[in-house]
């Protein structure tokens, strides 16, 4: 069975935005769209709230209203929709994740994910997803895919450390026609970037460039071979990843980058090449879970 392409919505505006993404999404990929909104009822007092039942049914009017939308832009889409009360959104949305081929979520400016996720939700979210979660700003429409503009994606480690990152943007690239830039930016070497088994057969490609670029061409090989008509264009760059990726994606229709997600005690963690793509990409961001 196909899993659908889901998105979260509360009627924002970057919500709405995220609903069009997953839509178009789902028309190219042939899957179902999934439309979800977690919702706690406001006390009587609240300006504006009436009682429990009134505001359930502005609640599932207005995400009726949204799905009436897409519907109206693709006939074809199957289309489900789910509203649930739950004082947890993140265990709401993680459920659906754990459901869904990819999760699409509204954020909202530069500097913070948030949208319809307030506080830590969106970071925990992205950190404790199964499946690739997509931001998507409000204001976007399409425009980007519409002139083939590029899928970037963020390559680091060993071959087999982005494979799911990789596959991920073939996959998308290959449902859209566009081309795929394979990103990945070294360092100089110092005692932490580099080991001597791998300074020695930095020596033996040639330099520290060559070694890159050779580690790059590794971990693209087997995606190449799956999906020959997609094309594709190698950058290594010197300096820090975050930089590198967002100094490309001004002309990027999506940017894929992957996480290890780690635990602190103040919460869940993403990484900081994620973390700074989701902030400042002007164009949809794709956090693919290493597996």
């Amino acid at each position: 069975m196909t899993r659908p392409i889901t998105a979260g919505v509360d009627g924002s505006e970057e919500s709405l935005a995220a609903l069009a993404w997953a839509a178009r999404e789902a028309v190219r990929r042939e899957a179902p769209l999934h439309v979800v909104h977690a919702w706690r009822p406001q006390a009587r007092d609240t300006a504006g709230a009436g009682d429990r039942d009134a505001q359930e049914q502005w609640v599932r009017d207005s995400v009726a209203e949204s799905v009436r939308t897409v519907t109206g832009r693709h006939p074809d889409l199957p289309v489900s929709s789910e509203v649930r009360e739950a004082d947890d959104a993140v265990a709401v949305l993680l459920a659906a994740a754990a459901e869904a081929g990819t999760l699409v979520l509204g954020s909202r400016g530069h500097g913070a994910v948030v949208g319809f996720l307030l506080g830590s939700v969106g970071q925990q979210v992205i950190a404790e997803a199964p499946r690739p979660v997509v931001l998507v700003r409000a204001g976007d429409d399409g425009a980007g895919e519409a002139a083939g503009r590029e899928v970037v994606v963020g390559q680091q480690g060993e071959p087999e450390d982005s494979t799911d990152v990789i596959g991920f943007a073939f996959e998308t690239a290959a449902a859209r026609g566009a081309t795929v830039r394979a990103v990945r930016a070294w360092a100089l070497p110092t005692v932490f970037t580099y080991s001597p088994g791998s300074m020695a057969l930095a020596d033996e490609a040639g330099g520290l460039e060559a070694y890159e670029r050779k580690a790059l061409g590794e971990a693209l090989a087997p995606w190449r071979e799956r999906f020959p008509e997609v094309p594709v264009i190698e950058h290594v760059e010197m300096g820090s990843a975050g930089q590198v990726l967002l100094s490309v994606a001004g002309a990027a229709q999506l940017t894929v980058v992957g996480r290890r997600a780690r635990r602190t005690a103040v919460g869940a963690r993403i990484g900081s090449v994620a973390h700074g793509v989701l902030h400042h990409a002007d164009c949809p961001v794709a956090v693919v879970p290493h597996t």
